[in-house]
Formats: structure tokens, C-alpha cells, sequence
């Protein structure tokens, strides 16, 4: 029905229809740069090719090994705790998930594009941004007072349904008054769920989830799907159906009859920041998406870093060593790093290939490593703003009524100016949830850059027809085969994940994986917590 709409719209505007030769010989013009962030130097790793021998041996106290979210958190609480003999190693992609790319002066995401007010039990996350800057005033308070710069201002989102966009993601325009009541009914479940606490007392949905209640009760919500728990309940709207499954794609990457429903309402229930000076729920971003955040977190750490990917990492008489490689023009280089301790900030998965008999930690691989979910970011660097259809203005964030697409995000939307830039990116967001995981990552491999700009591109055909090829003059495309760790049934279950989880040695493991999903305040706290031990 939504392409059959918009059909009937794009064939009424005699501009577009005008424009629509043109459009389709712009995009037989467009070659996308694709990049695949830690695909060799990840394929190094599973085959297991022959390395040259170290050309070097490098000695620090503490070695981070990785430089996403995980790794800079334990940089910067080491630099506070004043532990300054510290190297970094920062894996294949510096800052991972967080990592970000420019056209110019215009910057975009390639990862995380924004992070929730963190709420009162997210401690870790109010210390980081107090010190950076961006929390000014009353970090610990029930309402801190942030930095204006960076909280996300109107018109914050907008969904095309039906042909036309209206305010908000839940499909509101032409749907019956007994949806919309079940769509309240949703919502007033989880105001009081944010509020419910467990017989242990601890509050049932809390970043970082370690905190959470361990009330039998509601583990049990583990043990199911997000769909099935919506079934159970008598939830029978389709719009509400396609919102929430919208909504695990968006944060998991996965679809709601995959997502164990624990994780599923932990995204609404967990999340209800409050500021001195933003509304409740307010939401904290930047035009490169985190790239800036964890820029300013590396630069407060005061951390040394060094280029480089480990192989392995095994404990000695003395702490740990671990083996590095650098690849350049295709062709291996290898160091050494000796430290008294290591903090293995890296995903779970790898850290299975590169921890020396990580089983002897209770962790077995063949058990215990969870489904990844694939993603694709595509940029688009546009010389000019595409016409809007009058409904509803650009938002940051503009979602379509479809799937795997997760609609585009306007990363100059926080640059506030009288006059809006000239150009600006859009950011269009893909979770492959359509298919198998293992599917998704093989088709991605052999995709030519033309079918992934079709698949990239599909929502915004939507929303704008062919005058939006037009407005285009370049395309970034990044392709995440193992973007972050699905929260399936039973994922917090995993006693390979408890047990690294409690591992205190020479090695220490710090990452999102270890919570079961891919968050900045779980990353955070992994990061954390690992420097608080590795001081020790």
C-alpha cells in the first residue's frame, strides 16, 4: 500500500515526473566508495595466514586492546585513577562502532549515531560526559543540566505512511481509534515497567544491566520473543506490531520474533533520562554521529595508541604478551606487546580466536558465542536539500513504512543557523534483518557497489522519487558483517558470558558483548569497571 501511494504521488508532481530521466542516468553515474572495516585483517585472523616474525617488543603496564566505546572508557578511568603507563592498540577500525567519516567539513556517522540522556543508575556514562563538558551542571542530580549544543532539537522524527510523513515513529494518520488504543495501552504498560521493581529490590530494566533485577519472575522474560510476549498480552495492532519491530531492528538489528523480549522491553523501559533543560526522553547527538563523543573521551584519557590488530594474547610468568600485526598494501608487519596486565576490549568473538584457551576462563566458543547482527551505512553527501512534500518538515531522523531500511538520519540537523548549509549528509541506515545472519554477511561479501547503493538507497527513492539521485554528488558506504551481538531468547543465560563477565587477572575482559547487546552505557561500563580492576 505505501509504494502504491507513493507511486500516485511521485506520477502528480509534473517536476518530478520531469526529472525522472535524468534522476536514473545520475544514478548510473554514482559509484559508491565501500569500505569493510576490519574484513582483512579479520579473514587474517579466521585463516590463520603465516606472520612474519616481531620486528619489535613494546613494554607498558596496561595494555587496552581495542579502541571502541570499551577500550577509551578504560583509557579515561585509568588516566583518572592516575595510571598513565598505558597503550592502546586500536584494533582494525579505531573507535569501532563509534567511528565516524567527513566530506569536507561535513561529518557523518559509519556507526552509533546517538545516545539517550543516561538515566540516575548510569553513573559511569554522567562521570564521562560531566568531565568532557557536556554535562555543566548537577551531573548526579535527578535533572543534570547539559550543554545545549548537543541535545537534539525539533522536529527530532517522522514516519512516511501511507504517502504522506507525519510526526513520530508510531503510524498514527488513518489508523482506527482501537489500534491507537492498544499503541496507549503499550505505552502505560511500560510507565509502569520502568517503575516495577523485582523481590531483590533492584529495578526491573536498568543501564547497565548488571544492575537489573534478578527476580525469577521477570527473567522469565528471557525465555521468549518480543512477539510472543506482545501475543500473550492480546496486542493484536499491526501498526503497533511494525513499530516494535522497527524498534529491535533499530537497536538490535534483529526482528522482534528473534529479540528475547527481556531485551525488547529493556529499549523502551531502561531508557528515561531526564535534563534541567530538555524534555524527558531527550536524546544527545552530534553531526559524526559518537565519532565526536569518543574523539573527546581519547582525548581526555591522554592514552597512547599504536596501529594494529592482536593475534594472540596469552599470560606469562610476568603478566601478558600479546602479538600485533599491521597490515599495509595487503602485507603483514608484527610486534610485541608485553604488559603487567590486558584489557581485552574487543568483540567476544574475536577475543575466542585470540585469547589463549579462553575456555580455561568457563567460556566455550562452541557454545557461548552469540549471533551477530550484519548492518550497512550508507552517507550521502547531497549539494542540495531535496523539495519536501508539505505534511510534514525534514526531521533529524525520517523513517519509511518498510523494511530492512531504517530510514536516514540529517546530520546537520544540530548545526542551528538562521539559513540551513548549502549541502548536508544524509545517513541512510540498512539492518539486514530480512535474511539469515550468515546470508546476510555472504551476500554483502559478493554484492557489487551498484546493488549495494540499491539496497542503501531504497528509502530515499521513497521519500524523495527520482529527483533525489539529482541531489546527490557522493556516496560512503560502510558494511558491518559482525556490527553487534543479538539478544536472542536466553541471552542472559549465557554462562560463558557470566563467566567472563567475572574474570579478575592479568587479562580482563571489557566489552558490550558481555551485556548480550550493543549499547554505548553497557560498552561503557565493561570499560569501566576493567579499569577499576586492572589499577589494582
Amino acid at each position: 500500500m505505501l509504494r502504491r501511494s507513493f507511486l500516485v504521488w511521485a506520477g502528480a508532481s509534473g517536476v518530478v515526473a520531469a526529472g525522472s530521466v535524468a534522476g536514473f542516468q545520475r544514478w548510473q553515474e554514482i559509484t559508491p566508495t565501500v569500505h569493510y572495516p576490519g574484513r582483512d585483517e579479520g579473514h587474517f585472523l579466521r585463516d590463520r595466514r603465516a606472520l612474519p616474525p616481531p620486528s619489535q617488543v613494546i613494554h607498558t603496564d596496561i595494555a587496552i586492546l581495542g579502541s571502541g566505546v570499551a577500550g577509551l572508557t578504560a583509557a579515561w578511568k585509568l588516566n583518572k585513577l592516575g595510571k598513565t603507563d598505558v597503550l592502546m592498540i586500536d584494533g582494525p577500525q579505531p573507535h569501532g562502532n563509534a567511528a565516524g567519516g567527513a566530506f569536507g567539513d561535513l561529518e557523518y556517522p559509519t556507526g552509533a549515531h546517538y545516545l539517550p540522556l543516561p538515566s540516575p543508575e548510569s553513573l559511569h556514562v554522567r562521570e564521562i560526559l560531566a568531565d568532557l563538558g557536556i554535562i555543566q551542571k548537577d551531573p548526579f542530580a535527578e535533572k543534570p543540566y547539559y550543554d545545549e549544543r548537543f541535545i537534539l532539537h525539533g522536529p527530532e522524527e517522522r514516519l512516511l505512511f501511507n504517502g504522506h510523513w507525519q510526526d513520530g515513529f508510531i503510524p498514527t494518520d488513518g489508523v482506527p481509534q482501537w489500534e491507537r488504543d492498544e499503541h496507549a495501552r503499550f505505552f502505560a504498560e511500560v510507565a509502569r515497567l520502568r517503575q516495577t521493581h523485582g523481590a531483590d529490590g533492584r529495578r526491573v530494566f536498568v543501564f547497565p544491566t548488571v544492575m537489573s533485577s534478578e527476580d525469577p519472575q521477570w527473567q522469565a522474560l528471557d525465555r521468549i520473543t518480543l512477539k510472543q510476549w506482545l501475543e500473550q498480552g492480546g496486542y493484536k495492532s499491526p501498526t503497533l506490531h511494525w513499530y516494535l519491530n522497527y524498534c529491535c531492528r533499530d537497536d538490535y538489528g534483529t526482528r522482534y520474533d528473534q529479540v528475547s523480549a527481556w531485551a525488547g522491553l529493556h529499549y523502551y523501559c531502561s531508557r528515561w533520562g531526564q535534563a534541567a533543560n530538555a524534555g524527558n526522553g531527550a536524546w544527545l547527538t552530534w553531526p559524526g554521529g559518537l565519532q565526536p563523543l569518543a574523539s573527546g573521551i581519547e582525548r581526555a584519557s591522554g592514552v597512547k595508541r599504536m596501529a594494529g590488530t592482536v593475534v594472540s594474547l596469552k599470560k606469562t610468568a610476568d603478566g601478558v604478551e600479546a602479538l600485533c600485526f599491521k597490515l599495509e598494501n595487503g602485507k603483514p608487519s608484527t610486534y610485541l606487546v608485553r604488559a603487567r596486565k590486558a584489557i581485552c576490549a574487543m568483540p567476544i568473538y574475536v577475543a575466542a580466536r585470540v585469547v589463549d584457551n579462553i575456555a580455561a576462563y568457563g567460556f566455550d566458543p562452541s557454545k557461548h558465542i552469540p549471533e551477530y547482527a550484519p548492518w550497512m551505512v550508507a552517507n550521502f553527501l547531497l549539494k542540495r536539500f531535496p523539495d519536501e512534500r508539505p505534511s510534514q518538515p525534514l526531521s533529524w531522523d525520517n523513517v519509511v513504512y518498510s523494511e530492512p531500511g531504517l530510514g536516514f538520519v540529517v546530520s546537520t540537523h544540530q548545526d542551528i543557523r538562521v539559513r540551513p548549509p548549502e549541502k548536508t549528509v544524509f545517513s541512510a541506515y540498512v539492518a539486514l534483518s530480512d535474511r539469515k545472519p550468515s546470508t546476510a554477511r555472504h551476500w554483502m561479501a559478493a554484492a557489487k557497489p551498484e546493488e549495494l547503493l540499491a539496497l542503501a538507497s531504497a528509502d530515499l527513492k521513497e521519500a524523495y522519487g527520482p529527483q533525489f539521485a539529482s541531489c546527490v554528488e557522493r556516496v560512503d558506504i560502510t558494511l558491518r558483517g559482525h556490527a553487534m551481538a543479538s539478544p536472542w531468547p536466553n541471552f542472559r543465560s549465557n554462562a560463558g558470558m557470566k563467566a567472563l563477565r567475572e574474570v579478575d587477572g592479568p587479562i580482563l575482559f571489557a566489552h558490550a558483548d558481555l551485556s548480550g547487546f550493543s549499547v554505548f552505557e553497557e560498552a561503557a561500563w565493561w570499560g569501566y569497571r576493567a579499569a577499576t580492576l586492572a589499577a589494582k
